[in-house]
């Protein structure tokens, strides 16, 4: 098995079509169809079905799918840490990130990181939190953050930094009349929120609170990152729940944070790694991130 083969795989795999794969590959139909089918020889399963209408993956193929991306990731990772290498970089740091996590307190980290471990390099990965789960276990990440804890086996969560949940206002907008705000006076007007197939863990976080209301609240859009929920906001179209970080550090005009009423939530992003002993370079990195939060405190 070559990577000529997996390449041409995705590429159909991706396009259920043959000649649009063709055409992504700049390659003729013909020799594709042939590689495609040496590979099938090779495993000894039919990996697509094709007919005059259509071509669609089979349960084999749907399965080798789950792994093909994986060998490309970890090729590139590979030419990435030889980089490093040629560079003067000792090692690498993989972070991936999930759930638009909070502004300010990474770079912070980051530059600490920096100035006590110039020969670690650090490269980051944004990605849904379904592949950083699958990266963690398979060794393609190092640590990542998210808003979610509800993580599975396998993997340790702790927690990282909070930020208060706060609302984000357009001017003007009658629920300004409080300083601050009460949920029940937050859901008498149409929101938007994080996307829950995006934003995975910030949702659940959220919906965990708006649960806890009787009043079922009206969510006129979900959207996949802050930028376009205070976009939304600034337009007046609707009210925005988030972390305090993420209104201040919005760059619409007309947009106003205000806190809740009462305890003010917080949001909480974890930092998730593989339950194993982590390597000198990771340990050094969770070391620096329980004393951020100590300064924090």
């Amino acid at each position: 098995m070559e990577l000529r083969h997996l390449r041409c795989f995705l590429a159909v795999a991706e396009e259920l079509h043959f000649a649009r794969a063709a055409e992504k590959l700049h390659i003729e139909q013909s020799p594709l169809s042939r590689t495609v089918k040496e590979l099938e020889e090779e495993l000894g399963v039919q990996l697509f079905i094709r007919t005059s209408r259509s071509t669609r993956l089979t349960l084999a193929g749907r399965l080798f799918l789950k792994h093909v991306p994986r060998v490309f990731t970890a090729l590139e990772q590979a030419r990435e840490s030889v980089k490093s290498a040629a560079n003067g970089f000792h090692g690498q740091l993989r972070l991936a990130l999930s759930d638009g996590i909070t502004p300010s307190r990474l770079p912070a980290l980051l530059a600490h990181c920096r100035e006590e471990d110039p020969e670690i390099e650090i490269r980051l990965f944004e990605v849904p939190l379904a592949q950083q789960l699958k990266g963690l276990h398979d060794d393609l990440y190092d640590a990542g953050f998210s808003m979610a804890d509800e993580v599975g086996d396998g993997i340790i969560v702790e927690s990282a930094w909070e930020d208060e949940l706060m609302v984000a206002v357009p001017a003007r907008h009658p629920a300004l009349a409080y300083k601050r705000i009460p949920l029940e006076e937050v859901l008498r007007y149409p929101l938007v929120l994080g996307d829950p197939a995006v934003c995975e863990g910030h949702a659940r976080q959220i919906d965990r609170i708006l649960r806890k209301q009787e009043k079922e609240p009206l969510v006129v859009q979900h959207v996949a990152t802050f930028d376009v929920m205070m976009a939304l906001v600034s337009a007046g179209l609707a009210l925005g729940l988030a972390g305090a970080a993420h209104i201040a550090a919005s760059r619409e005009h007309g947009v106003v944070g205000r806190p809740l009423a009462g305890h003010s939530p917080m949001l909480t992003t974890y930092l998730l790694r593989r339950d194993t002993e982590p390597s000198q370079a990771l340990a050094r990195f969770i070391e620096r991130l329980a004393s951020q939060g100590s300064d924090d405190a």
